[in-house]
């Protein structure tokens, strides 16, 4: 079996069990047998047991199989993968400080605020993931960087669909505004400049800070 394709199953599989576990249909049903902190035990360990295989694998076999295609890295190419790079740990930094109400531990007993990043999307962890394995796909165009990279924005675009629907109906009073008023993809709102401001100082900080330090030790860590 190529690389690419173990890759591609790897990510069908993680992502099969992460919507399967967390359906409407199952989920209730392990919670009662397992309680919630036993069930988000077993999910988790089930992600690492198929997540973990699979960046072992692309680690592995790196720019295998055929190219796909190949750009030259100009500076303003370059650039543009910086500066994406950057937009999306600040996003990602951004929902961590300001959870979602759509994640599966947002509390159920709190009003919804929608302030800052969720107007840039409301599922800011989740975006961010999936522009970090896009903007990856433009250097990397072998068949497993491929099958490595684009599961990432297909996961989360996925992911966010399955947990709005969720959301829709097992808390629809609280989350139809939320869902209403909030975009899916990053910047394609109305009120993205007012989220940009809303976002907090530490968010920008800590955001540009983990991008400049990914950024420098890049080489070293993951490679060129």
């Amino acid at each position: 079996m190529s690389p690419a394709l173990t890759i591609a199953l790897l990510w069908l599989a993680f992502a099969v069990s992460h919507i399967v576990l967390s359906s409407l249909r199952l989920r209730p049903r392990l919670v009662a047998v397992l309680g919630n902190r036993g069930f988000m035990g077993v999910y988790s360990l089930i992600a690492l047991a198929t997540f973990v295989p699979m960046v072992r694998v692309y680690f592995g076999n790196k720019h295998a199989g055929p190219m796909l295609w190949s750009f030259a890295m100009t500076p303003a190419l370059e650039a543009l993968v910086t500066v994406v790079m950057a937009v999306a740990v600040l996003i990602m930094v951004a929902g961590a400080i300001a959870p979602s109400p759509s994640s599966m531990t947002a509390p159920a007993d709190k009003p919804v605020e929608i302030r800052g990043v969720h107007y840039i999307t409301r599922h800011a962890v989740f975006m961010a993931i999936g522009l970090f394995g896009l903007v990856h796909l433009i250097p990397n165009g072998f068949a497993s960087d491929i099958a490595f990279f684009a599961g990432f924005p297909i996961f989360a675009v996925i992911g966010c669909i399955h947990q709005d629907q969720r959301k829709l109906e097992t808390d629809a009073k609280r989350y139809v505004e939320f869902h209403a008023e909030t975009p899916l993809i990053p910047f394609t709102g109305s009120r993205t400049v007012r989220g940009l401001t809303e976002i907090s100082p530490l968010a920008y900080l800590l955001g540009i800070g983990a991008a400049v330090t990914l950024r420098y030790f890049h080489p070293q860590w993951f490679g060129g």
